[in-house]
């Protein structure tokens, strides 16, 4: 009995360190903050000129490029027009590549897309040339540019939105921002862009069935026309 007295004592002082835990109860976590994003750098030197080279009219169909010089350097190429044709989109971003390698037209025509290759670069090479003489006539042609997105505007067939490049008081170029995903929008923007080169407003018809989009276009259009400097 005498022996069973320390073992006791010993037994109760393990468990006392036992009751004196508590789990914590602090629910609270850390929240690592992302960090900002920086400021944005899209927006291009006061050198920046962008200048459309010709349409060159193919068998597969009409080509045309934009491109935009950062002084006398090719910072990047854009198609206006362009053949509805798989090997054309799968030739479109091999060419615009190359040219922003060589910084020229002196290009290789892409295998299985020869017509619209060539179109390329003959359109490529007049804005080059069109560059040229601009620079030689004036040091900062660019000054005139400017380029304004019109309002968004939501049709039942989807959301239409565009962007004008003016050149002075001229409208030089349009591109979609937005369109409706449909055949027969596909097959009327290019000629409500044509259109619209060609009357230098918003005042032009809609296209047979593309009405809807056509009316959203128009106003669009009219609304970067009106947001103008």
């Amino acid at each position: 009995m005498k022996r069973a007295i320390p073992v006791l004592v010993l037994t109760v002082a393990g468990l006392i360190p036992v009751w004196r835990y508590a789990p914590s109860t602090d629910t609270s976590t850390t929240e690592v903050a992302a960090p900002a994003s920086p400021p944005s750098s899209s927006s291009q030197g006061a050198s920046a000129q962008v200048v459309k080279g010709s349409t060159i009219k193919t068998e597969k169909g009409p080509v045309q490029v934009e491109v935009t010089f950062d002084g006398a350097k090719i910072s990047s190429v854009r198609m206006l027009q362009q053949p509805n044709h798989p090997q054309t989109e799968a030739a479109v971003p091999k060419l615009i590549a190359e040219t922003l390698t060589a910084q020229s037209a002196d290009i290789d025509t892409v295998s299985g897309a020869t017509l619209t290759s060539n179109g390329y670069k003959e359109s490529l090479q007049a804005a080059i040339d069109a560059q040229t003489t601009s620079s030689a006539a004036s040091p900062s042609p660019a000054a005139a540019n400017q380029v304004v997105a019109g309002s968004t505007i939501d049709t039942e067939k989807g959301a239409v939105q565009v962007e004008v490049t003016f050149e002075g008081d001229g409208i030089s170029s349009v591109r979609m921002l937005k369109q409706p995903n449909h055949p027969q929008t596909t097959a009327a923007v290019p000629k409500l862009i044509a259109e619209t080169l060609d009357a230098q407003s918003a005042d032009i018809d809609a296209v047979s069935g593309a009405t809807i989009t056509s009316d959203g276009y128009v106003e669009s259009l009219q609304a970067a026309i009106d947001a103008k400097a």
